[in-house]
């Protein structure tokens, strides 16, 4: 095994001509490869065991050490472990919890959830992590085509949301022109426009949804999108770069390339999940993180072929390692040969779907009971609520139907502006704890079907813009 933690040439820089960072590592033979990850596997469970509580606990109740991990066989037999186990140890052990593996005074970049649940989550990253961050993001974009001489439009969000800081240092370090424009401002988006016609960016960073809207927006102010001279759309966030439709429509619109890149936020470099130039399905680029799939009930891994729950671990990071994140995503991933020639697993249709109810809504991971939690709280509300997803035109649309109490309805007809009063109430503390606009529908009382098993809350209608869009 090479040295670990790894250490990286800043400076380094393939060959204009290159198809590839490290062609070495990309094409390897996939045995050779899994021999290598054994090792880094091993230096990584060691580096835990000795500065985080938390694996140490874990582990040991499994009856298990670093040691004795003598192959990757016995590597599934190391516990998953699940952001709600992260969450509730952030909780116990503020603020970073107790698998923070460096010392305080290291923490370069510190990131979060939004706090969807109610508690949000909290990334520490290192500063030799956080060089290596650049690094393999700069390997994966130049596999998708990048290059030096590109300059980047970022349409992103740069807050606690990690992506659009991990693609930032990975054109950085990729030595590329960064243009970190932004996104959420009100009027931004037109001003985009003029700045994209303007500059002429060669790239482009943000979500699906949002590369669509800034392509509608273009056309209500008779722009041509085409017109823009980008090459490369690059995704994360949310589904829509790996589904045909989707992509055929972006590349169709701007006249440029559109790839599918993203797994989690704590698995940062998130990256190591990104399509290649052929856009063929993302790549597990499993010498950075390593990648396992399982089967949701029994947390069997699936042969290659079949659906599964992706399962991350770091290979290369030291602050905040996760070692078999269990991602509650669906996707399912092929060992077939690529064009471009590199010998990791792909995921060929994505990630597409959740084992558990979270949705994803612009690139906003939404949980319903954070929204009935909402509700619930708010005086004047009812009994019951409906949450509807939708797309209309390009973006998802949220929509919350709720019922009001019989009292405030009788109120409403003595004093006109109390039911708008209590919609604005309820999409003000939306917005606040959810991160994104919901449209609030008030429903008299009883008005919404009661279940007496499981109700029914969550209705998701993009499927069928999905369905009528492809045809």
């Amino acid at each position: 095994m090479r040295k670990w933690p790894p250490e990286y040439d800043d400076h380094y820089c393939p060959p204009p001509g290159s198809r590839y960072w490290f062609k070495e590592r990309e094409c390897q033979d996939p045995e050779a490869r899994d021999r290598e990850v054994l090792g880094k596997i091993r230096a990584v469970m060691a580096w835990a065991w000795e500065r985080a509580p938390f694996y140490r606990r874990k582990w040991q109740a499994a009856g298990l050490e670093p040691g004795d991990i003598k192959n990757l066989d016995d590597f599934r037999k190391v516990p998953v472990v699940t952001k709600q186990e992260l969450r509730q140890d952030q909780a116990d052990h503020p603020p970073f919890g107790s698998y923070l593996s460096v010392r305080r005074e290291e923490v370069y970049h510190i990131h979060g959830t939004s706090g969807t649940t109610g508690k949000p989550t909290a990334f520490a990253i290192g500063r030799d992590d956080w060089r290596r961050i650049a690094n393999a993001h700069a390997r994966i974009m130049w596999g998708f085509g990048l290059r030096p001489s590109d300059t980047v439009f970022f349409g992103s969000f740069f807050s606690l949301y990690m992506g659009g800081w991990g693609a930032l240092a990975g054109v950085e370090r990729l030595g590329a022109t960064a243009f970190p424009f932004g996104a959420g401002v009100p009027g931004q988006t037109l001003m985009a426009l003029r700045w994209l016609r303007e500059m002429k960016p060669s790239a482009f960073y943000g979500t699906p949804s949002y590369g669509l809207y800034v392509a509608e927006k273009a056309r209500a102010e008779g722009m041509d999108p085409r017109e823009f001279g980008l090459r490369i759309l690059f995704f994360s966030g949310e589904p829509g770069a790996g589904i045909p439709p989707t992509k055929r429509r972006i590349e169709d619109t701007y006249g440029a390339i559109c790839v599918d890149t993203g797994s989690m936020a704590e698995m940062t470099p998130w990256m190591t999940n990104a399509e290649c130039e052929f856009r063929t399905g993302m790549h597990l680029w499993q010498d950075i993180v390593y990648a396992e799939l399982l089967r949701p009930e029994s947390r069997e891994i699936v042969p290659f072929g079949k659906e599964g729950v992706p399962v991350y671990t770091h290979l290369e990071r030291t602050s905040q390692p996760m070692i078999r994140l269990w991602s509650g995503d669906l996707a399912t991933w092929t060992d077939d040969p690529c064009e471009c020639g590199r010998t990791y697993p792909r995921l060929p249709k994505g990630i597409y779907g959740r084992v558990d109810d979270m949705f994803i809504v612009r690139g906003e991971n939404v949980y319903p009971s954070a929204i009935e939690e909402v509700l619930r709280a708010i005086d004047g509300f009812g009994e019951e609520h409906r949450i509807i997803i939708s797309r209309e035109e390009t973006m998802d649309e949220l929509v919350v139907q709720a019922e009001y109490r019989p009292e405030v309805g009788a109120e409403a007809g003595r004093r006109p502006g109390v039911l708008d009063a209590l919609r604005l109430e309820i999409e003000n503390r939306l917005r606040a704890v959810i991160g994104i606009r919901a449209a609030v529908q008030l429903v008299p009382p009883g008005q919404l079907e009661r279940s007496e098993f499981k109700a029914r809350r969550v209705i998701d209608n993009r499927d069928l813009f999905r369905e009528l869009t492809s045809r």
